[in-house]
């Protein structure tokens, strides 16, 4: 019986995989874990228990009704588990990390600076980023015909991590100390969650410095980010200056209520490199699966650039006309429709619960599969399908909101969501202004590799043509 029925009188018990199932599944799981999740639940139904890396009892759950239960109808008795607690051991205590009274203290605190008015503000910083990170691609085909190829997600991380340090910091980063950093995230990812999947590995890993090794990777990015916070407040201590305008300085400035202190030096740095991450990090992936999927699908980005020709006259848009730009947005929401960033979130009950018949001991763990439910048939007519009208105004079966969860729900629904949105419509529509989107003959298949985001294992080309 699947926990997306019907309440019933009588308590029910979910489908098990057995431990020894897990355990056999646990080599394949770490190596590419969304077929493994999706035969799991295509035989089992959408909820089922089974035990991550044979070890870990959890409920895998890709049901709707569910999930909105744990994120937001009973949020307060779902807490982050240890899994996402224990990356804190690598990017701090930042809010993607962070839970119970000290998340909601800093989030009150840092929400202001996500604010609609803010992010219209950052409008104009997008588009000139966007445009300097696409000039030298636009000289490339000029000087070869009329066309150049690139790899796509080399080159949405350079671009979204140009406009988070941008948005933050108010510089921009060298381009080596740009590609170091970006490098180290990967790899400290990776090793995360391999110690996750596998979690028997963990003494092996210990015996080979494993963990000291990218405990060193964690405390260089500290440093990297800790130089610029230092000299920011070295720059404001002069005489007469005038700090800019950006979340940095908001994280500097901002006071608790309750004391009327300011953030400490070291969560003022947690939450600096929880704002580079996750900032760049979902947007870029997200961009990246965007211009994989135009370059398959020519009849979409033809209809974006059309839309946009009408509105725009060969303008620049400004954030007042995003809203008449509907097709770049449609399309931005498939692609996290199809290629969810936060392809699966854990919640751990912090106290016994019921759901519809389905009694919850406290301390279950959850692993809420956000990539199963954005495919499941039952909530998207032909799911591998990209179909960006599925988002438009008017459609016989509107998108039902819990079976939507790109950016998570409930109050734990991610702070920087417009940041975002209006980044990756803008970057679409300047790239399609620019470009016409071809795909590269020749290339094998794109895998995914579901890390804590869910990324292209390796890159691929496309061949973008001046129009």
């Amino acid at each position: 019986m699947q926990a997306s029925e019907k309440a019933s009188p009588k308590t029910f018990y979910l489908p098990r995989l057995p431990r020894w199932r897990s355990l056999l599944r646990s080599f394949a799981l770490a190596k590419d874990p969304l077929p493994v999740l999706n035969d799991t639940l295509a035989h089992y139904g959408d909820t089922v228990e089974l035990f991550i890396g044979g070890v870990e009892k959890s409920i895998l759950t890709r049901d709707p009704g569910l999930t909105q239960h744990i994120l937001q109808k009973n949020n307060r008795n779902y807490a982050k588990s240890k899994f996402t607690r224990g990356f804190s051991r690598y990017i701090g205590h930042g809010l993607l990390t962070n839970d119970g009274p000290d998340w909601l203290r800093q989030r009150r605190l840092i929400q202001p600076g996500f604010h609609r008015q803010r992010v219209a503000a950052l409008t104009g910083l997008m588009q000139e980023i966007t445009s300097d990170t696409l000039a030298p691609l636009v000289a490339q085909a000029g000087a070869a015909g009329g066309a150049t190829t690139v790899e796509v997600h080399e080159l949405m991380t350079r671009l979204t991590f140009r406009i988070i340090a941008r948005s933050v910091f108010s510089t921009n980063f060298p381009e080596a100390e740009l590609d170091r950093l970006a490098r180290l995230i990967t790899e400290i990812q990776a090793f995360f969650v391999r110690s996750i999947r596998q979690p028997y590995l963990k003494p092996w890993f210990r015996l080979r410095g494993r963990f000291k090794y990218h405990d060193d990777l964690a405390a260089e990015l500290r440093v990297l980010l800790g130089r610029l916070i230092a000299k920011r407040q070295a720059d404001n201590a002069q005489p007469g200056a005038t700090p800019p305008d950006d979340l940095l300085q908001m994280l500097l400035d901002v006071r608790y209520e309750d004391t009327g202190e300011p953030m400490t030096p070291e969560r003022v740095l947690d939450e600096a490199l929880i704002l580079l991450i996750a900032g760049h990090e979902t947007s870029a992936n997200a961009l990246t699966w965007l211009t994989y999927l135009l370059a398959h699908h020519p009849a979409e980005a033809a209809a974006i650039r059309t839309e946009a020709d009408g509105v725009l006259a060969g303008r620049r848009p400004v954030f007042e006309d995003l809203p008449r730009l509907g097709r770049a947005l449609h399309a931005v929401q498939e692609t996290m429709r199809c290629y969810p960033p936060a392809w699966m979130v854990d919640r751990v009950a912090l106290a016994d619960d019921e759901y519809q018949g389905l009694r919850i001991p406290k301390g279950t763990l959850f692993s809420l599969y956000f990539h199963g439910l954005h495919h499941d048939p039952k909530y998207w007519p032909e799911p591998e399908q990209f179909r960006p009208s599925r988002f438009a105004p008017g459609q016989a079966q509107p998108v039902q909101a819990n079976a939507y969860v790109p950016f998570g729900g409930g109050p734990r629904l991610c702070i920087g969501m417009q940041f975002a949105l209006t980044e990756m419509q803008l970057v679409t529509l300047e790239l399609l202004r620019l470009f016409e989107i071809n795909w590269v003959p020749g290339q094998g298949p794109v895998d995914m590799q579901p890390l804590v985001t869910l990324r292209p294992k390796g890159d691929f080309r496309v061949q973008l043509r001046l129009r």
